[in-house]
């Protein structure tokens, strides 16, 4: 049986996930999720959300929990570069966390966007869900603000610009870190159009890089 990844396309979690697949080279199919219907996820992995991946025998549920099962069933070629294991997992907690909370602010107009093409109702039950994690009238509040949370997010990507002189990778291998920075990255050219901001040409061409990458692409 063929993976079934389940996903919504601009999750960046889904993103972090979909390139180790790619990476390790193992064969999955694609589930867009529908973000009103979530039937058929309800029915494979007992919850609501995505990222989950479906293997013959096992389901596994959220972004890094995946990626370990992942390393355990297929370790070559490893996310986890000799003694790195305990920094990657660090990044990679920080990027999904705090990384997060400051690029979706910016990427929130295309995801609604995104859901508006998909339906009223979809865009709808996007809007209500923030609403009801962030507050009433949270989507348009952080539309309006948009000038002050560019300047945030870019304050958070500036150190890892200057990680990333001169290397391809933020540990010099590629590890589960750069899959992570790739996912958050990826709110930022889910579109079709890299919005990353064309002063980090660092991470720019960190994001194309991973953006390509393969089972062997490892330099």
């Amino acid at each position: 049986m063929k993976a079934r990844f389940f996903q919504f396309h601009s999750s960046p979690f889904c993103a972090k996930v979909r390139r180790i697949l790619e990476y390790k080279g193992i064969e999955y199919e694609t589930v867009e999720v529908d973000y009103v219907d979530r039937a058929e996820l309800l029915r494979v992995s007992g919850q609501l959300y995505v990222p989950v991946l479906q293997l013959e025998n096992e389901v596994l549920i959220d972004s890094t929990p995946i990626a370990m099962r992942l390393e355990e069933l297929h370790p070559s070629p490893t996310i986890f570069p000799p003694g790195t294991r305990g920094v990657q997992l660090s990044l990679t907690r920080f990027f999904d966390e705090q990384l997060e909370d400051a690029i979706f602010k910016v990427a929130l107009p295309d995801e609604i966007k995104h859901y508006r093409r998909q339906g009223k109702l979809q865009e709808a039950f996007f809007r209500l869900i923030r609403d009801r994690i962030y507050g009433a009238g949270f989507c348009d509040r952080i539309e309006k603000e948009r000038a002050q949370n560019v300047q945030h997010m870019e304050r958070e990507l500036e150190p890892l610009e200057g990680a990333l002189e001169g290397k391809g990778f933020l540990l010099g291998r590629m590890g589960l870190a750069d899959f992570a920075l790739y996912g958050q990255l990826w709110f930022l050219g889910f579109t079709g159009e890299l919005k990353i901001p064309e002063r980090f040409p660092n991470l720019r061409a960190f994001y194309q890089r991973l953006n390509s990458i393969s089972a062997v692409a490892e330099v």
